[in-house]
């Protein structure tokens, strides 16, 4: 992959310099042909004066009837132009007619006679040749050309010395040498590029992909199942790909630990549910065997107590049954909360007296605090009330006879606390942080086989997940356990939202 990347972008960085060969090539004829006509320009711009000067001493360059002296400007043009066959002269008017040039065919009345623009004519005259300016080709109209010009005038008649210095000679020659040495010139640049390309472009992208080589090898290494490979520079041109990469592997690297602890949760799951599932089963399985077996001989009130038995084992499937179910609604969040005001002082006091019986069975003294001046919360009141149930159950259940089961709410400006405190045998500091997982059980409450399968608490915790509310724990062992959650108070802007 490396080597594929270095030969693509050694090609493509050939094709940028091949075309910034081709490019540079026709910029650099098109300003020196630049130089080169402003070079002539400026060599020549003296040419019409000393035409002037030396030509039209002796000889007017009009007749006295202001016709012009056509012999005596023919043979100028012709001296001048067979020395230099590039020029070519023409006699211009004040409005910029040409009026005489050896190099127009004057014979044909039907032509009319070319005129010029004589604006950079006289920009010409008036910087004294100073400046680079292009005329007008007399021969090709529209086209523009550099130029000599000079003011002519006489007792008779005015006008202009025109000399277009680049003529129809040198036009003729330069498009025969052009081609060639256009030729001689894109051959020795692209010549020159490949050699550059090869020997600097090379070495060049061979550094310039240095890093991204050594991120293919730590990708491939992470790929092939190493997981520790990462970049050890990040401070590099690329820095930003190397340190999305680490990211990256991080990230994977955390969801994999992830993935391996759920699996390994899944395990406890299933052979915990099948141990909770096998006990009721067998103890039902057991006695209603015994009762087919033996109920003849059986007295009526062995079989009332085997009843009993039956139903209280079925009673315990049944409820094992809907925790799981619930527990796995919760987690897939499958069940939305249907949030609304509510009276927290009922409910809680409602809770309670559904409990007092069993803690009056069990010599456990439940009290519920003062809750009349508690505001409404804004919560899913039916999982609030399963949330309640569950903690009471639980300080129940692990507190014994003679112990006491408290039930506080505090209420504030924005939330609400609630406090669930048992006197219980508590729970083991290195097990607290374990005590909302699902099937996690103290060494306490195994060694005293607690009924129950450890998914009360888990229900718990998912519901004030769902909630984006906290719970906290706070145990000493045989002094008792704390449970302290938090709930929003109720205000008329959420019912709008």
């Amino acid at each position: 992959m490396s080597h594929r990347l270095f030969w693509k972008l050694s090609v493509t960085f050939l094709l940028l310099l091949s075309l910034v060969g081709i490019v540079n090539i026709f910029v650099s004829v098109y300003f020196t042909q630049h130089h080169l006509e402003e070079t002539t320009q400026r060599l020549n711009s003296n040419l019409a004066n000393h035409l002037i000067e030396e030509k039209f001493q002796n000889q007017k360059p009009f007749f006295e009837d202001g016709s012009i002296n056509k012999p005596l400007f023919g043979d100028i043009m012709h001296d001048m132009m067979a020395v230099n066959r590039a020029i070519e002269v023409y006699l211009i008017d004040d409005t910029g007619g040409i009026l005489y040039s050896v190099v127009l065919d004057h014979s044909d009345e039907n032509e009319p006679l070319q005129t010029i623009n004589l604006a950079p004519v006289k920009e010409f005259i008036a910087t004294g040749g100073n400046t680079f300016v292009l005329g007008d080709n007399p021969k090709r109209p529209g086209e523009k050309k550099i130029f000599s010009a000079a003011r002519l005038a006489d007792e008779n008649r005015s006008g202009y010395i025109y000399i277009i210095l680049e003529g129809g000679a040198y036009d003729s020659v330069s498009a025969t040498l052009f081609g060639s040495f256009f030729a001689r010139l894109t051959t020795t640049w692209l010549v020159i590029t490949v050699l550059f390309a090869v020997a600097i472009g090379i070495i060049t992208i061979w550094y310039l992909t240095r890093n991204i080589r050594n991120i293919i090898v730590t990708i491939n290494k992470f790929k092939n199942g190493d997981r520790t490979a990462r970049m050890a520079d990040t401070s590099t041109d690329l820095s930003v790909v190397a340190s999305t990469f680490n990211d990256m592997a991080d990230t994977i690297d955390r969801n994999i630990d992830k993935l391996k602890s759920l699996d390994r949760l899944r395990q406890e799951l299933v052979a915990n549910v099948s141990h909770d599932l096998r006990t009721p089963l067998a103890v039902i399985q057991g006695y209603v065997e015994t009762l087919m077996m033996k109920s003849e001989s059986l007295a009526k009130e062995e079989k009332d107590q085997y009843h009993k038995i039956i139903y209280s084992s079925a009673e315990r499937l049944s409820k094992l049954i809907n925790e799981l179910f619930e527990y796995s609604k919760l987690e897939a969040r499958q069940v939305e909360p249907v949030m609304e005001g509510f009276s927290i002082s009922e409910l809680i006091n409602d809770v309670a007296t559904k409990f007092r019986l069993l803690a009056e069975e069990r010599g456990i003294s439940l009290t519920v605090g003062n809750t009349s001046s508690l505001p409404m919360v804004y919560a899913d009141i039916g999982m609030v009330e399963r949330v309640l149930q569950n903690l009471i159950e639980n300080a129940l259940k692990h507190t014994p006879a003679g112990g006491t089961v408290a039930v506080n709410a505090t209420g504030g400006k924005e939330t609400v606390e609630f406090s669930i405190e048992d006197s219980g045998v508590g729970i083991e500091e290195e097990n607290l942080v374990y005590i909302f997982d699902r099937y996690q059980r103290s060494a306490a409450k195994q060694k005293e086989k607690v009924a129950g399968i450890g998914l009360g608490l888990a229900i718990v915790k998912k519901i004030l997940d769902i909630h984006q509310s906290k719970i906290e724990v706070k145990s000493k062992v045989n002094e008792g356990t704390s449970f302290n959650f938090w709930l929003p108070v109720y205000t008329r802007k959420m019912q709008v939202t």
